[in-house]
């Protein structure tokens, strides 16, 4: 069979993970702290017999879209957005330590200090974090946890922890299938004692709806003319078997 068709279906294969990605970020537009997927593929030149002008479509490590969102107020004690590059440190399902800046925050019955989805938020003392029951909760700008006591003086604040906030390596940290950013070999990373927190807002998404929706269309277009010179190979191979057969 001729080698067009490997090629386009090389193309097409990628125009379908590109759909993927795309897909996924405008099913995100509404979620909080959702950094947008890069779709990525290159050229590559076909070695070899045949032609030299012939490339194929190569699958890159995808990259990730880091850019901050807006932030909302949303006068709320536990919802944090963070300042600049940070991100903060939750504990993943798959035990190993991650990152995210979804940070509506919530505390589950356990009286941990948990994402929206779950997920324990660490301290920088290296493990989750736990609040006492309280009748006031506040969260500075550097991280740091203080509580007023259930029942307790109203003067009297008991400082509970410091949210873990990292500074994260392009290089070496990408985004994993649970969403959460993670850095090569699961390397824990120290804590960002510069970074700043703004309690009582939340980070939208940094997925642009109109250009995520233009890039579906246009990769559609792209895999139906791949599909259309995988059937044009075909055609072309049909055709010269019946040439041959005349022989």
């Amino acid at each position: 069979m001729d080698k067009l068709v490997y090629i386009a279906m090389s193309g097409a294969r990628e125009n379908m993970l590109s759909q993927q990605a795309h897909a996924n970020n405008l099913a995100n537009a509404n979620t909080s702290g959702f950094k947008a997927d890069l779709s990525q593929a290159r050229a590559m030149q076909v070695f070899g017999e045949g032609f030299t002008s012939r490339v194929y479509a190569q699958t890159e490590r995808p990259a990730t879209d880091r850019t901050a969102g807006t932030f909302i107020s949303t006068e709320r004690e536990l919802d944090i957005a963070v300042d600049g590059d940070g991100w903060f440190a939750v504990i993943g399902a798959d035990g190993n330590e991650g990152y995210t800046r979804s940070g509506e925050l919530q505390i589950n019955a356990a009286n941990e200090l948990v994402t929206g989805s779950g997920l324990p938020v660490m301290g920088n003392g290296g493990v989750p974090i736990v609040i006492p029951p309280f009748d006031q909760i506040d969260i500075g700008t550097d991280g740091t946890i203080s509580i007023q006591p259930q029942g307790e003086d109203a003067v009297e604040l008991l400082v509970i922890d410091r949210i873990k906030l990292v500074t994260l390596d392009p290089a070496t940290s990408f985004k994993g299938l649970d969403g959460l950013m993670h850095v090569d070999a699961n390397a824990v990373q120290p804590p960002d004692l510069n970074l700043k927190i703004r309690s009582g807002y939340v980070e939208t998404s940094n997925v642009n709806a109109v250009h995520e929706m233009t890039s579906i269309i246009t990769e559609s277009r792209q895999f139906e003319m791949n599909i259309r010179m995988m059937k044009t190979a075909e055609e072309v191979s049909s055709a010269a078997t019946s040439i041959l057969s005349l022989n």
